[in-house]
């Protein structure tokens, strides 16, 4: 499976693939338009409790990520599809978080390809 992590305020290329937001709350700044999504997944986001508690900080960060693949794992069916499409196809995880290396894209590529 190809399965690829992107800012969604990077450039879209070709090599993007089918590009699916998972971010629970749409983007500031970026129009439906100019997202170049091919999907939102706003559920296979992190709840809203845990997006709050976490606030992007990195400390907190395996605590996050614990939690996380925990809310991952009671949604088989959203991993499912999104596997479905990556082996039929390179997938890119779009998100908007500033912290490249702290965020749910990194946590879900890695639930996906265990």
């Amino acid at each position: 499976m190809d399965i690829r992590i992107k800012r969604i305020y990077e450039d879209r290329t070709k090599d993007d693939g089918y590009r699916v937001l998972v971010d629970r709350l749409w983007p500031r700044g970026i129009s439906k338009e100019g997202a170049h999504v091919d999907e939102w997944l706003k559920e296979i986001g992190p709840s809203n409790e845990l997006r709050k508690w976490f606030g992007h900080e990195p400390p907190k960060y395996p605590e996050f990520k614990k939690r996380y693949e925990q809310e991952l794992h009671a949604q088989p069916e959203l991993l499912k599809h999104l596997r479905e499409l990556a082996r039929k196809q390179r997938v890119t995880l779009v998100y908007s978080a500033k912290d490249e290396e702290h965020n749910q894209a990194v946590v879900l590529r890695e639930v996906l390809l265990a």
